[in-house]
């Protein structure tokens, strides 16, 4: 429940009303517009001018694209922190909408449609509408608010670095702050819905690869070389028992999933090499590096025993989300008081991934779900994020308004 006055609440209440036409506006502007990471420069000076048009110090370029601007508040606090992600997908849109992308861009030498498909245009828009909530009321603020609009959530390009780990590194949390929170539309629940859940939410994401190599033979005569595709079936196989028969199931779940293997060019030829992809999903970061470990050592050994050699690669990628449950567990009321207590929804976990994890290892942090599935809609069959039918319920999005911004200040007024 809120702690301050009720008259503050009201007066809450009446600048995020006031704001909401611009949120459909602003949203629709960016889903019309939008750009892969790495990229977001018009959407970057997009959402700078807005922040300087509200008065703020903004400072643009943080990691390549970001911007961060500052709200100082009329009474002592502490600083906690909002982030929103900016960056598009390589995903041509399908849904017939007056503000549909038309926009394409070049991805790994291709060129692609380029969508909103996860809703990242939404993200942005309610840290718009926050920011004016927030500057329209700092003289009731007891602390600041750091605004963070990230680009590339969804990966830097091959060869950049980017994310929230390069804001990081580049300096964004050299006064850091207490909490930071941060929210990620979702068409599996339904507007007006709200999901989350105490300590791990979302998975790590580590993609991995694996050359093996053998000696290349005449199909008929396998013993003359050495068989690199029977070799790294034997590998598929040993390492699923790292998930099911050596580490803990009851501490955490963990999948390890090959999604591309390629090797040979004809029936009757045994081929030098086979090369293999895939990705470790986990909810434990020991758990992770275990698991890293066991792969890597399952694969060389079951290469070995064929006579192979194996090559093993690990992209170290996001590391697990969580919610720190004390903060969680401190600002759970505030949610169930924007959504109503029967809408706030505990989640299963989820094997997806967020560089959002990034900052909630440096500070606590508490990322939730919004629903965006029309009411009347089944979200459990809804087109799912990165589709090129994800749709977005615009009433959804002031719920997301509300909520950000009453966490802020219940949570500096506690």
């Amino acid at each position: 429940m809120h702690t301050y006055a009720a008259s503050l609440a009201a007066q809450i209440d009446t600048v995020n009303a006031e704001v909401g036409d611009k949120l459909i506006e602003w949203r629709r502007h960016l889903h019309q517009y939008p750009e892969l990471s790495n990229r977001e420069f018009a959407t970057a000076k997009y959402v700078a001018e807005h922040l300087e048009s509200l008065g703020l110090e903004v400072q643009t370029g943080v990691a390549h694209t970001g911007v961060v601007a500052k709200i100082k508040g009329g009474k002592s606090g502490p600083l906690i922190a909002l982030r929103a992600d900016m960056d598009a997908l390589p995903v041509t849109e399908q849904v017939n909408l007056p503000f549909a992308s038309k926009q394409t861009a070049t991805y790994r030498g291709e060129d692609v449609g380029v969508m909103h498909a996860c809703g990242h245009d939404a993200h942005v828009a309610i840290l718009m509408a926050v920011a004016q909530s927030l500057v329209a009321l700092k003289d009731e603020l007891a602390g600041d608010v750091l605004l963070i609009f990230q680009p590339a959530e969804e990966g830097a390009p091959q060869g950049e670095e980017g994310g929230a780990e390069l804001m990081l590194k580049e300096g964004l949390f050299a006064q850091k702050p207490e909490a930071v929170f941060g929210l990620h539309v979702t068409s599996s629940l339904n507007s007006g819905q709200i999901g989350l859940r105490s300590g791990p939410l979302m998975a790590s994401s580590d993609a991995f690869s694996i050359k093996v190599s053998g000696r290349q033979t005449h199909g008929s005569r396998p013993w003359n070389g050495i068989d690199p595709i029977v070799a790294s079936s034997q590998i598929i196989m040993a390492t699923q028992t790292i998930a099911s028969r050596q580490v803990d199931v009851t501490k955490a779940p963990s999948v390890i999933s090959y999604g591309a293997i390629k090797g040979g060019v004809r029936n009757n030829i045994i081929p030098d090499e086979v090369e293999m992809v895939g990705t470790i999903r986990t909810f434990d970061q020991d758990m992770r590096a275990d698991i890293k470990k066991r792969l890597q050592h399952t694969a060389e050994l079951t290469a070995q025993a064929a006579g192979a050699k194996a090559e093993v690669h690990i992209d170290h990628g996001y590391p697990v989300t969580v919610n720190n449950p004390e903060l969680t567990a401190k600002m759970m009321p505030t949610l169930e008081q924007a959504a109503g207590k029967d809408n706030v929804i505990i989640t299963d976990l989820i094997t997806g991934a967020e560089d959002f994890s990034y900052y909630a290892l440096e500070t606590p942090g508490m990322f939730f779900f919004l629903g965006i599935t029309p009411a009347d809609q089944n979200a459990k069959t809804a087109p799912s994020n990165h589709s090129p039918h994800f749709y977005i319920d615009e009433q959804g999005l002031p719920l997301g308004v509300k909520a950000l911004t009453n966490l802020v200040f219940d949570y500096l007024d506690k």
